[in-house]
């Protein structure tokens, strides 16, 4: 494979992009890229122009270096340039990036191309945000960014606390965890929102646990409730409690 398709190749794996999201930024056939890739042809100049401005890189980059070498390459100067002294770089994963982010998130070079922003009050951890949307945790709106702190063992989780869950089985979801006390390596998720069931998880089947520590929501954008949609839910409890009466009984 040239050093032209190989580079083109790489860069959209980067990104998480699939083939289809990569030729619509470029404005080409998903078709003619996947040629590109495959060294079925060579790449158009004015595609590599598209493709140089959108990763900062030169034709030169392009055409004759391959970019996925660490040494002096394209992530080694973003991952430098991101080493600023006392500053804590908090990686975003917008909702646009969930799917490649379960693909990618244990992968370092797909971590440094994702988008970057500080908070004066958070430094010395590992932080990650991630957009959320629904309104399975109002009064938490739609479109807010939490941030969260990396839990490096399950064991951590404190029951009640929300978290980001990362998992196999229902990617990136901000909800409550609560311990289960019977079976240690199962996890029951709860939304703040009652219309919506609590559900369970193995440990098995969870990738990352971020522990909520900011959330950040753009100004009057507050969630709120209908008339109805309240009935829903007080509907909703009292058959849940109904249900627990039942049981006890």
């Amino acid at each position: 494979m040239s050093l032209a398709n190989k580079n083109l190749k790489y860069l959209r794996k980067l990104r998480g992009w699939t083939q289809e999201e990569f030729a619509q930024k470029l404005r080409i056939k998903r078709s003619l890229l996947g040629a590109y890739e495959e060294e079925r042809a060579e790449p158009r100049m004015e595609v590599l122009e598209v493709v140089a401005d959108m990763f900062r890189l030169t034709l030169d980059d392009l055409l004759r270096k391959d970019v996925s070498e660490q040494k002096g390459s394209y992530i080694a100067k973003r991952r430098a340039a991101k080493l600023v002294a006392g500053r804590t770089d908090i990686p975003f994963v917008p909702v646009k990036a969930a799917a490649g982010y379960l693909a990618g998130y244990a992968d370092p070079e797909f971590i440094d191309e994702l988008n970057t922003f500080t908070l004066p009050m958070l430094s010395g951890g590992d932080y990650r945000a991630f957009e959320i949307v629904g309104d399975s945790m109002m009064p938490t709106p739609s479109g807010s960014v939490i941030v969260g702190e990396k839990v490096s063992n399950l064991e951590e989780v404190k029951s009640n606390n929300t978290y980001i869950v990362v998992s196999r089985t229902d990617g990136i979801v901000y909800k409550r965890m609560m311990k289960n006390s019977r079976q240690k390596n199962k996890y029951t998720l709860v939304s703040d929102n009652p219309s919506y069931q609590p559900y369970t998880l193995g440990a098995e089947d969870i990738l990352e646990v971020w522990q909520a520590q900011m959330i950040l929501s753009k100004a009057n954008t507050v969630q709120r409730w209908d008339v109805d949609h309240l009935a829903n839910i007080v509907t909703n409890l009292q058959q849940q409690v109904s249900t627990l009466k039942k049981r006890m009984n």
